[in-house]
């Protein structure tokens, strides 16, 4: 077999066309078809020969599969979780809800946490990892992604403390069955005009029920954001991720409706992250 430094390389070539981390990519699928963690790969890649499933998994990403689809896990918040093409790809960028709630919530911890939209179950399972002694629930229109939460909260040794709903906040008085009193309310919701156009690995692979929200990408912020009110603790916050360009007409909804707010900025410098306090 060709040794796995040469074919790494010819692979980070084959997919510079398609990816902006060509390298990255092929190192992942090669750890993945070796069966060990990319550091290892790294410290033993001069002794490593290339398995025969290796091309085929290169194959794939170049027709624009994600990686993630591919090894079938997406590392958030140093957390491995399960994915598959019926939840959204958990992004760096959304950690940053994760990181304010941390700080903000470091001199008392909430008890009861909702994530809306929970997907992957990504978001509500981070932040129970640095909240050890609260619960939470996670919502979702979809139980096929219900289901791969339930595997993330069994194999990250959580399911005690998460309960995943089926529930749908486009339809009426869903928020007597998700529960109020929440100290803290993580949404990622899905916020992406119906006319953007998307990267081929998103657009071709993603669900597109978590993506599209309307013209403007707000009919879910419209939803959420009046629904905090009945969902809120008396002193809860609630994080509300953002698209890079939704800072003004999102706040402006929430003031309306009788919240104070911060604005936070991700890594790449874009408006990510509303705060939203009573």
């Amino acid at each position: 077999m060709a040794d796995a430094a040469g074919a790494l390389r010819a692979a980070a070539q084959q997919l510079s066309e398609i990816s902006d981390s060509p390298r990255l990519d092929a190192e992942l699928l090669m750890a993945h078809a070796l069966q060990i963690d990319r550091a290892e790969l790294l410290l033993k890649l001069p002794e490593l020969s290339v398995p025969a499933i290796f091309s085929a998994l290169v194959s794939r990403r170049q027709t624009s599969e994600p990686i993630a689809h591919i090894i079938g896990k997406k590392e958030f918040w140093g957390l491995d979780f399960l994915v598959t093409p019926d939840v959204l790809i958990p992004r760096p960028d959304s950690e940053l809800l994760i990181e304010e709630a941390v700080r903000l919530l470091a001199a008392q911890h909430p008890q009861r946490i909702l994530d809306l939209g929970t997907g992957s179950g990504a978001l509500l399972l981070a932040a129970l990892s640095e909240f050890p002694a609260a619960s939470g629930i996670g919502i979702d229109a979809s139980s096929a992604a219900l289901q791969i939460a339930h595997n993330n909260a069994d194999a990250l040794g959580m399911a005690d403390r998460a309960r995943f709903l089926l529930l749908d906040w486009t339809l009426p008085d869903w928020t007597g069955a998700s529960g109020s009193g929440f100290d803290l309310v993580l949404a990622n919701p899905p916020y992406v005009a119906t006319g953007a156009q998307l990267s081929a690995d998103v657009a071709q692979y993603e669900p597109h029920n978590a993506l599209f929200a309307g013209d403007d990408g707000m009919d879910d912020y419209r939803i959420i954001i009046p629904a905090l009110e009945k969902l809120l603790s008396p002193t809860g916050i609630a994080m509300v991720e953002i698209g890079f360009d939704q800072a003004v007409p999102v706040s402006e909804l929430a003031i309306a409706n009788g919240y104070d707010i911060e604005l936070k900025k991700d890594l790449g410098e874009n408006d990510r992250l509303l705060i939203l306090r009573p």
